[in-house]
């Protein structure tokens, strides 16, 4: 499930992952935010997988790998900064070895470092 966390700094937007993930989730939850910052020309997103979450469903990664074309390359200069806090290895590794590929600047931190991301993304 993807959720939005509340109380997100002005003009960031937030989501948290829990149990497992579905293409409803990034469809329903994550991408009507994240199209409209994206059109805005301003995106600042943090997203956070940590206790409960189970993973992603193949659906969903295919919803996340769309949304990378869609949202990224269709608008590379709207992306600002993104920051992903987690305590599951593989995502940090995957978020550092991409890193290159993400429009904008991107924080990678584990959950301890979750106040200090949601500070950076409304800066």
């Amino acid at each position: 499930m993807i959720e939005p966390i509340e109380g997100m700094p002005e003009g960031a937007v937030g989501f948290r992952a829990t149990g497992h993930v579905t293409a409803d989730d990034y469809r329903d939850v994550l991408l009507p935010p994240m199209r409209a910052a994206a059109e805005a020309g301003d995106v600042r997103m943090l997203f956070v997988a940590g206790p409960g979450f189970e993973g992603f469903d193949p659906g969903a990664l295919a919803q996340d790998m769309k949304a990378g074309v869609t949202l990224g390359v269709g608008h590379p200069h709207a992306w600002k900064k993104a920051a992903i806090v987690t305590d599951v290895e593989w995502i940090a590794k995957a978020s550092l070895m991409f890193a290159w590929m993400v429009p904008g600047e991107l924080m990678v931190r584990d959950l301890d470092g979750l106040e200090e991301a949601k500070a950076w993304v409304g800066e």
